[in-house]
C-alpha cells in the first residue's frame, strides 16, 4: 500500500489515578459506572442541541496547514477499537458535537462530513451544526468517505491519520482507495484533534481493577491462558497480543471500571507459546497504580509479568526481533501503529482473536449467572414500572422527566443482590424521543414522560454474575390503532426469532429476515440490526456473533453457550418508537427428525419482563404466538414473583400484567 509512515511516539497521555490505598468497602463497588469518578465526567458534547463548531474546525485546520495535510481522519475508537469509549477519547464527539457511539468524522480544507448508521440518523441531525455533512451509512447514493474524499480533494492530497486509531486493514484499504484517485495517506505522530482540545481535554482513567473470582467466571485464569497457549501453537506463531480491552479482562478475570458502563481497564497483554525471548508466559502492560495488593497476588500467581502500559510497543518490537523467522499472531482489530512496531507482514499472522471466540461461548456457570440476574432484574423492573404506573397513572403527576424515570430505574437495580453498575446510559424516551434509536435523555434538554404517549425504555444492568439488556414499550394511556398494530408486528418478529429452530451451521444473518417479516407484509422496517452479542459481566455489546443485515454476521455460525439480544423494533419520526428486547442463549433443541445427522438448534431466553398486553391486536397473531406470550408470561410470574414481597406494588402489577392474554 501507498502510505507515507513518519516515526511514531508511543502516546504518553495524562493519567489520572485514584490513591492505591483502596478500602474494601469502596474495591466492592468500584466497577459501578456511576462511582467510576473520572469516566462518568466528560467535555464530550451532550443533549440533542446543536452547538458550533466553526472556531474548533478553523482550528484544526489551521493544524492541518502547519503538519501539511489536507484531510484529516477522526474515527470514534480509542487505540483499542473499543466500542464505547472514555471521556479522553471522545475526539469525533469533540470536534464534530455529535456524541452517538457510532460516526466517523473527515475535516478538509473546505468541509466537514459525518458518518453515521441508521441508529443515529436523527440523532446526527440534530447535533450536528451547519458546518457539517451528514452521511447516512447505508443508504443509496450515499458515498464512503474514500469516495468522497477523492471526489472533493485538490489533486495529490495528502490525508492524515493517527495510527494508533485505525486498524491496519483498514489503513490498507484507505490507502488503496486514495491512490485510485492519486492522493496519499499520512500518518501523524501526534493525534490533532488533541492540539486543539489542549488543556480541555479530560485526563485517561486510572480507576481500581478488581478480581471476578472464578465462582462467577467458572474457570481459573491458569486454564483460560493453558487454552490459549495451545491455541498459539496450533497457529505455528510464538505469541499473541491481547488488544482488547474486554479479551484482558475475560482472560485475567479481572474488571475495571476506566470506560463508563463498560467493566474493563486500560491494559495490553502478550501471551507467548512458552518461555520465548527470556520472558514469562504472560504479560501484562497496565499502570499498577490500578492494583490493589490482592489483585497484584492474582497475576503473580498466575507468573503474570507487568510492565507500564506505554511499553507495549517496544516490547513488542523486541519480542519480533528475537524470534527471527517466526510470526507473532495479532487480532484483526489491532492498531496500525502497534502492528508497525512488530515489523514487516513477514512477522505476524493476523486473523480473528481466539480469545474473542472463546469467551462468545459461555461455559456453564456464566450461562447459570445470566438465568440469575436476569430474574433479579426482572423483579427490579417490576417495582419500576409499578411505580411509573402509579405516578403517571393513579397520582397523575406530570413533572416525571425522562431523566428521573432513568434514576428509579436505577435505584430499583441499585436494591438487588450483585449488582455493580448499569451496563449503557439508559435510553428513557417517551413520544417521539422513542424515534431516536440511541436516544440519551440529559437534564437540561429531556422531556416530561406523558401517560398519552408511548414510552420506549431500553437499560441493563452490570451484576457480578452476567449482564443485563432488556427494552420495553408501554403505553399508560390509551395507544392509538397504529401504535398497537406497529407494537404487534415487532412483535410477531420477536417471538419468530425466539421459537426458531435452525441447523448447526446457521448463523444470525441467515435469521434476521424472520424478525422483520411481520413488519415487512406491511411495508415497515427498522434500521439497526436485531441482535447483538452480550458479554458476561462485560461489556453489553460483545462479537463475533449478532443477528442482522450486515454481512459480517454470516461469518458466525452461532453455537450452543453464546449469548445474543434478541430486538426487533419499529419507529415513526416524529412520533413514537418501538422496541422489544429480551437477551437468549443458543441451546440444543429436540427434534422429531435428524436429517443427515445434523444438529438442530434454538433460543433459551433469560429476560422475564412481561410484554404489555393491550398494545397486542390479538387479531393479528396466531394461535401459537399467542400461546407463546401466554406461556412467556406464565414464565415470569413463577419466576421472578418469588423475589417480590406478596402484596406489594411491584408484586400486584406483575400479577396483573401477566394475566392470560
Amino acid at each position: 500500500m501507498r502510505v507515507l509512515f513518519r516515526a511514531f511516539r508511543p502516546p504518553s497521555p495524562k493519567l489520572s489515578c485514584l490513591n492505591p490505598a483502596i478500602t474494601p468497602a469502596y474495591f466492592s463497588v468500584l466497577t459501578s459506572p456511576a462511582m467510576a469518578p473520572p469516566a462518568a465526567e466528560s467535555s464530550a458534547p451532550h443533549g440533542t442541541s446543536k452547538v458550533s463548531t466553526a472556531e474548533k474546525l478553523s482550528e484544526l485546520r489551521s493544524v492541518m496547514e502547519r503538519v501539511g495535510v489536507h484531510a484529516y481522519i477522526v474515527p470514534s475508537e480509542d487505540a483499542h477499537q473499543s466500542e464505547y469509549i472514555a471521556p479522553c477519547d471522545m475526539r469525533r464527539a469533540f470536534i464534530s458535537n455529535f456524541n452517538g457511539s457510532a460516526g466517523l468524522a473527515v475535516i478538509t480544507e473546505a468541509a466537514a462530513a459525518l458518518w453515521t448508521d441508521g441508529r443515529y440518523f436523527l440523532q446526527a441531525s440534530n447535533q450536528l451544526d451547519s458546518n457539517w455533512l451528514l452521511m447516512k451509512s447505508g443508504l443509496p447514493d450515499v458515498p464512503t468517505k474514500e469516495e468522497w474524499l477523492n471526489k472533493v480533494l485538490p489533486p495529490a492530497s495528502t490525508v492524515g491519520i493517527d495510527p494508533t486509531l485505525i486498524t491496519a486493514s483498514a489503513a490498507r484499504a484507505l490507502s488503496d482507495a486514495l491512490n485510485t484517485g492519486g492522493h496519499k495517506v499520512l500518518t501523524l505522530p501526534n493525534n490533532l484533534i488533541d492540539e486543539v482540545w489542549a488543556g480541555e481535554r479530560p485526563a485517561m482513567p486510572c480507576n481500581p481493577v478488581a478480581i471476578l473470582p472464578d465462582s462467577y467466571a467458572g474457570t481459573s485464569v491458569g486454564n483460560k491462558i493453558k487454552d490459549l497457549k495451545e491455541k498459539i501453537e496450533k497457529k505455528n506463531t510464538w505469541g499473541f497480543v491481547v488488544s482488547a480491552l474486554d479479551d484482558i479482562a475475560w482472560l485475567f478475570n479481572l474488571r475495571g471500571s476506566d470506560i463508563a458502563f463498560n467493566p474493563v481497564f486500560f491494559a495490553y497483554a502478550i501471551v507467548t507459546a512458552g518461555s520465548v525471548g527470556g520472558t514469562p508466559a504472560a504479560t501484562l502492560f497496565v499502570d499498577v497504580n490500578k492494583l490493589s495488593q490482592a489483585v497484584l497476588a492474582h497475576l503473580k500467581s498466575y507468573n503474570v509479568e507487568l510492565l507500564p502500559y506505554g511499553d507495549v510497543f517496544a516490547h513488542v518490537k523486541k519480542l519480533s526481533e528475537a524470534n527471527p523467522g517466526k510470526k507473532v499472531w495479532i487480532d484483526t482489530r489491532c492498531s496500525l501503529a502497534l502492528q508497525e512496531s512488530i515489523g514487516d507482514a513477514s512477522r505476524y499472522e493476523e486473523s480473528r482473536s481466539p480469545i474473542m471466540s472463546a469467551k462468545a461461548v459461555k461455559n456453564a456457570a456464566e450461562v447459570e449467572g445470566f438465568r440469575q440476574c436476569h430474574i433479579r432484574d426482572a423483579a427490579a423492573l417490576s417495582n419500576f414500572f409499578a411505580w411509573m404506573e402509579e405516578e403517571l397513572v393513579n397520582k397523575k403527576r406530570t413533572d416525571i422527566s425522562e431523566c428521573d424515570a432513568a434514576d428509579v430505574s436505577l435505584r430499583f437495580r441499585s436494591e438487588q443482590a450483585d449488582f455493580v453498575g448499569l451496563s449503557f446510559d439508559t435510553i428513557s424516551s417517551t413520544g417521539p424521543n422513542g424515534a431516536i434509536i440511541h436516544y440519551s435523555p440529559k437534564p437540561e434538554s429531556c422531556a416530561i414522560v406523558r401517560a398519552d404517549q408511548m414510552y420506549l425504555i431500553d437499560s441493563g444492568g452490570q451484576y457480578k454474575d452476567g449482564t443485563t439488556d432488556v427494552t420495553r414499550t408501554y403505553h399508560f394511556g390509551t395507544p392509538t390503532d397504529e401504535e398497537r398494530d406497529a407494537f404487534t408486528r415487532v412483535l410477531k418478529g420477536h417471538i419468530a426469532i425466539d421459537m426458531v429452530v435452525f441447523p448447526k451451521g446457521t448463523t444470525g444473518y441467515l435469521l434476521d429476515p424472520f424478525a422483520r417479516h411481520a413488519l415487512w407484509s406491511a411495508g415497515l422496517d427498522y434500521l439497526h440490526g436485531t441482535g447483538h452479542g452480550v458479554g458476561h459481566y462485560l461489556n453489553v455489546h460483545e462479537g463475533p456473533q449478532g443477528i442482522g443485515t450486515r454481512i459480517a454476521f454470516n461469518d458466525t455460525p452461532l453455537e450452543p453457550g453464546m449469548v445474543i439480544s434478541n430486538e426487533p423494533g419499529y419507529y415513526k419520526d416524529g412520533g413514537f418508537g418501538i422496541r422489544i428486547e429480551n437477551v437468549v442463549v443458543v441451546k440444543p433443541v429436540t427434534t422429531a427428525h435428524n436429517f443427515a445427522g445434523k444438529q438442530f438448534y434454538g433460543f433459551e431466553h433469560f429476560t422475564l419482563v412481561p410484554i404489555q398486553t393491550k398494545l397486542i391486536k390479538k387479531e393479528l397473531m396466531t394461535d401459537a404466538e399467542v400461546a407463546w406470550v401466554n406461556r412467556y408470561h406464565a414464565e415470569c410470574w413463577g419466576k421472578v414473583s418469588k423475589l417480590l414481597t406478596p402484596g406489594s406494588p411491584g408484586y400486584l402489577w406483575l400479577q396483573r400484567e401477566t394475566q392470560t392474554l
